[in-house]
């Protein structure tokens, strides 16, 4: 069995909004992320997990800024056309881990249907996704409510290439 790593990392700054998008999960705030894309940092981690962890690239390669077509683009589309990718080259996802920097809101009342959302966007089960969040203790850019990072870790495994 061949099996391979991959680390995504993202960071948005926050303005002055309405909610924020974790996940896939639309969270009722009083600020937004800023982005290119619809700046769902959560999703924007795992797509280059996924993608490094098969050896394809990044986010910023396959979906770039210089192109208008990714203005406001919905990161759920960004990360399945992704996975399709990774899916293409014969691998399947053993499971993610991540970490939600977020000094507000809190995100323990949402880890369930961020989990949920993105095993559904990923077609995997719940418990081969992971989530944690932390605060900045009121430190730097998170703890200052300036930020929202995350970071992914996706171990993928190699399958045999169906030829039927």
């Amino acid at each position: 069995m061949l099996l391979r790593i991959g680390i995504g990392h993202d960071t948005h700054r926050l303005i002055d909004g309405e909610f924020i998008l974790l996940g896939g999960v639309r969270i009722a705030h009083t600020k937004s992320l800023l982005g290119h894309s619809d700046a769902d940092v959560l999703l924007h981690a795992i797509t280059d997990a996924l993608l490094g962890a098969a050896g394809l690239g990044d986010i910023g390669e396959m979906f770039p800024d210089s192109d208008s077509a990714n203005r406001k683009r919905d990161s759920a589309e960004m990360l399945k056309i992704a996975w399709r990718e990774v899916q293409q080259h014969c691998w399947e996802i053993v499971n993610l881990d991540m970490i939600i920097f977020a000094e507000k809101p809190k995100i323990a009342p949402y880890k369930e249907a961020i989990r949920n959302r993105i095993a559904e966007l990923l077609e995997v089960e719940g418990n081969q996704v992971g989530i944690k969040a932390k605060t900045g203790e009121q430190v730097g850019i998170i703890g200052r409510e300036e930020a929202i990072s995350a970071e992914c870790v996706a171990l993928l495994q190699r399958r045999m290439p169906n030829f039927t």
